[in-house]
């Protein structure tokens, strides 16, 4: 296999994070492309890798794949030894629900949260639906938690932990609380040196989306 991961920025792309949190989890090779969203040319450019012209694209030789969700299922289908969901398959099953919910809900927190890794602040106007944003993170990853043999979801980092990486990072950035259990989770999926390369990269960054800064 010859991996190639399509990324845009680094500072705000959610949902590049997630396919390469796992890859370097799983200590998979892979090279990276990245290309500044939002730019004059970025739709063209995105056009290249994929029909849908958005990121994350995964490129394996000639084959292609796009959306967080469907590279994912494509590293564990490919690296079956990885082990990229849970072993169980209760907790299979359960860490695809809430991977699914994830890729589907939570509105409020991406559009009143956006991903920014410079960011460090505490964000107050939480209107009702972004609280019940908060609470259902919250309630997920205490049910999940109080279950896990690790200090992940589901025991050992998985695609649900590479899912919600991003859900990480944004309660960090805007000072989100939430209880101990949780907390303690943030801390954990904050200290992976995969998330601390990211981070640093991503406040290296020089571009800029003004809409995602808030």
């Amino acid at each position: 296999m010859a991996l190639t991961l399509i990324l845009g920025n680094k500072n705000y792309s959610s949902w590049s994070l997630r396919p390469w949190i796992l890859l370097k989890m799983l200590d998979i090779p892979f090279d990276e492309i990245v290309v500044p969203l939002y730019g004059p040319d970025s739709k063209e450019k995105l056009l290249q890798y994929s029909p849908k012209g958005q990121v994350p694209v995964l490129k394996d030789f000639d084959l292609t794949v796009w959306d967080s969700l469907a590279i994912m299922e494509y590293i564990a289908e490919s690296f079956p030894d990885k082990k990229a969901w849970p072993q169980d398959k209760a907790d299979r099953a359960n860490a695809r629900s809430i991977s699914a919910q994830m890729h589907s809900s939570f509105d409020a927190i991406r559009n009143t949260l956006p991903m920014n890794c410079k960011k460090q602040m505490k964000f107050t106007d939480i209107s009702a639906d972004l609280q019940q944003d908060i609470d259902e993170v919250c309630a997920i990853w205490q049910h999940c938690l109080s279950q896990s043999n690790g200090d992940f979801l589901f025991g050992e980092f998985s695609i649900a932990d590479a899912m919600y990486a991003p859900v990480v990072l944004r309660f960090d950035s805007y000072g989100i609380e939430v209880g101990q259990l949780q907390q303690a989770y943030i801390d954990t999926m904050l200290a992976l040196p995969g998330m601390q390369q990211w981070i640093e990269a991503g406040k290296a960054e020089e571009w800029a989306i003004e809409q995602a800064e808030i």
